[in-house]
């Protein structure tokens, strides 16, 4: 579910995307603002009657309905029921039958009162839970749920890692916009392939040598310094870092399939250490302190796949501005996009060749 910018309240983001809506992770009482009006429904139990589905329904959506009490849903009449989303409504307790326990694959739980993590012991089956926009404070009672693949504790008050013995299978962890200083406890997850850690306190990666499947870190907005921690990571392809205080490049040499490096609003004043990333397709390096264009076309030209790149922001920009994008263009003939502007004449006119 996602407002009208595409975002969908976690700290995901969408190839050449940025969050739309960075209030949701200053305000711990956010609610989407796009999202529709409240049902006009005087209680739970009218809800009860309103949720006439047969009983072979397997998915159920009740967004945004004021929803307070699960047992007054009376989900013990769906025998078959394999998805539930109860997004934006007013539950503090998790209590469900039995027989949806046995059922259910995916759980939707997003922006609700829940404090506390229990009453999940029966749900064995849970492939996708989403706690994110809560009141939890420890990750607890988690640890059964070993066919989960995804997991979701965005902007909870969450302090440390922990709790995730036995989720073998996960392969996506959000974790966004909490109030986690180290990355711990997780080396055990040996199929993660997707680590979403930004809006943290965190100050260095460290403990993911043993995660040798990640595909996608993203810790913008935490209290990076360097680099170092990433070399023993072959399958990175993404990697979002920007707002930290990074001052270079540093530590990626070795991570040779990355495609995507975001380290925009740091304070990188050069562009060393990328000679080795021979599939970058896109760098987004704006707000830092890179002055040369010589340096731009040393580092990034060989750089065959090399589509897009953000710049704007840096002195490179802002000493020149009138020819900033020549200058750019010169030094990286094969991109087909500088900053917010494409320039798709160009790039057709070069597949003609």
């Amino acid at each position: 579910m996602k407002n009208s910018e595409g975002w969908d309240g976690k700290l995901r983001m969408e190839p050449k995307a940025v969050i739309t809506n960075p209030e949701a992770l200053e305000d711990s009482d956010y609610s989407d603002p796009e999202a529709p009006p409240v049902e006009e429904i005087d209680a739970d139990e009218d809800l009860s009657a309103v949720l006439t589905f047969s009983s072979i329904d397997q998915d159920i959506d009740l967004v945004h309905c004021r929803v307070s009490s699960i047992a007054a849903l009376h989900l013990d009449r769906f025998n078959k029921l394999r998805r539930l989303c109860l997004r934006q409504n007013q539950i503090s307790r998790i209590d469900f039958p039995s027989n949806v326990a046995a059922t259910l694959t995916e759980l939707d739980l997003y922006d609700n009162l829940i404090s506390h993590v229990k009453g999940l012991e029966e749900f064995h089956g849970l492939t996708s839970l989403d706690l994110s926009f809560n009141k939890i404070k420890h990750i607890k009672n988690v640890s059964h749920l070993v066919k989960l693949t995804e997991l979701f504790f965005v902007q909870n008050k969450i302090s440390n890692i922990e709790g995730l013995e036995g989720l073998n299978a996960l392969k996506n962890l959000e974790l966004g916009a909490n109030r986690i200083r180290e990355i711990e406890n997780i080396d055990h997850l040996s199929a993660l392939e997707e680590l979403w850690l930004g809006k943290n306190k965190i100050t260095e990666m460290k403990n993911l040598d043993s995660l040798s499947n990640l595909r996608i870190i993203s810790i913008q907005s935490n209290r990076l310094t360097h680099l170092h921690g990433l070399s023993a990571l072959p399958n990175l392809e993404e990697l979002y870092l920007s707002h930290n205080a990074v001052t270079d490049l540093a530590g990626l040499e070795k991570n040779t399939t990355l495609r995507v490096l975001d380290f925009s609003n740091n304070q990188v004043s050069h562009l060393e250490h990328l000679s080795t990333l021979k599939n970058l397709e896109e760098v987004w390096g704006s707000n830092n302190q890179l002055a040369s264009f010589e340096e731009v076309e040393r580092e990034l030209k060989d750089k065959e796949k090399l589509e897009t790149v953000y710049f704007e922001g840096n002195p490179l920009q802002t000493k020149g501005p009138a020819v900033y994008r020549n200058k750019v263009k010169l030094a990286l003939p094969q991109i087909s996009q500088i900053d917010a502007s494409m320039f798709i004449l160009d790039s057709f006119l070069r597949s003609l060749d």
